[in-house]
């Protein structure tokens, strides 16, 4: 009986192991998931690779289902949030299907138990995990770029005034700094050495950033240039402007908290601090509560 079961368990194990290789045979990586997970693999949490390597069978499938406009709307928004931990189309694919696989299937068991409101939670994790995630990364990304801009171009400014011509004083600031920004004028730069004119290279760096102030940056340094005005005061010029525009926008933004704070206060604060002052007095009264409930 011992050798009988230790047979069967050989079996079992050679057989799940024949398993794993066939199922890994036939699953081709697609070529930007392959790239992504050799060369992003350091730019990538555990759970996240784990998760692209379960769903990255069924990437092709979400992609297809998807649709081509709705996966290139997908695609900028990759763009757009830096393709931050390593993240590719075909990556959000296979995240896609491994959350939604896992939503759909804690969402009917939830509600087969009869839990509808964490069920209702578990299909929406399923639906807008990944969504949640590249919207978190683009609002970061531009915060970051938008905060390194003005000083980035008084630095240029200043490296400009020494003499340096701007494709080299770009090449010498921009190796200064870290960050988003830092790694779009890298880009820029690449795209120039390539052969891209200027003005295509600086386009495209609008096209990759959905942010006013780059491409106030880029329109001002674009009309400079056919202007013939001097590039240090253009540089400087688009600097104030953009400190000037991130003062009105924080006004903007206090002005808007306070009717915020207020309606948050009265609904809130202003009915509890009346309750507990209320039930302050009426306990001070000394109050017989056996009296009055007739216990």
């Amino acid at each position: 009986m011992e050798l009988l079961l230790a047979l069967l368990a050989g079996l079992a194990v050679a057989g799940a192991a024949y398993g794993i290789r066939l199922y890994r045979a036939d699953a081709r990586l697609p070529d930007d998931l392959r790239l992504a997970l050799e060369v992003g693999a350091t730019r990538t949490g555990a759970v996240d690779s784990a998760v692209d390597r379960l769903g990255m069978r069924w990437s092709p499938a979400v992609l297809r289902l998807m649709g081509p406009k709705r996966v290139n709307a997908v695609r900028r928004r990759i763009d757009l949030a830096g393709n931050p931990g390593g993240l590719t189309i075909d990556r959000y694919g296979a995240r896609r299907a491994v959350y939604g696989f896992l939503g759909v299937l804690g969402g009917l068991l939830m509600l087969s138990r009869g839990s509808f409101l964490v069920a209702v939670l578990l299909f929406a994790f399923g639906a807008f995990w990944t969504e949640v995630g590249i919207w978190s990364a683009v609002r970061i990304r531009k915060d970051q770029i938008e905060r390194t801009l003005p000083d980035f171009l008084d630095v240029l400014a200043v490296v400009v005034s020494a003499g340096l011509g701007f494709r080299q004083a770009l090449e010498r600031v921009a190796e200064k700094y870290e960050g988003p920004w830092a790694d779009e004028l890298r880009i820029t730069l690449r795209q120039m050495d390539m052969g891209v004119s200027r003005r295509q290279a600086f386009d495209e760096l609008r096209r990759r950033n959905d942010s006013e102030q780059v491409a106030q940056f880029v329109t001002a340094l674009q009309q400079g240039e056919e202007l013939g005005a001097p590039i240090v005061e253009t540089l400087i010029q688009i600097a104030n402007d953009m400190r000037r525009t991130d003062a009105q926008n924080a006004r903007r933004k206090a002005a808007k908290a306070v009717p915020k704070a207020t309606m948050v206060i009265t609904t809130l604060m202003v009915p509890a601090t009346m309750i507990l002052l209320g039930a302050g007095l009426f306990l001070g009264t000394g109050t017989d509560f056996g009296s009055v409930t007739g216990k």
